[in-house]
């Protein structure tokens, strides 16, 4: 059984937009997060990134995971283990 999913974008059909409003900002965001995470993307996309960019990167995200979730969250949700 898979860990991950990536259903949203595979069936949302509303406005990809950005800076509208609150929602349709949430909406596109969770779209371009699991298509920027699509694994031809993503391969793609880390050969070619420096590695200033590749720090970069995984600095954003770490810093986004402590800040909004709790360590039992982080387990569940991210790495979706039980903590």
């Amino acid at each position: 059984m898979k860990k991950y999913t990536h259903e949203f974008v595979e069936t949302y059909d509303g406005l990809l937009g950005f800076g509208w409003e609150r929602e349709t900002d949430e909406q596109t965001l969770v779209c371009y997060m699991q298509m920027f995470s699509d694994d031809a993307l993503i391969k793609t996309l880390v050969r070619r990134m420096s590695a200033e960019e590749l720090e970069t990167l995984h600095d954003m995200v770490n810093s986004l995971l402590r800040t909004h979730l709790s360590d039992t969250e982080y387990h569940r949700l991210f790495l979706k283990e039980e903590h």
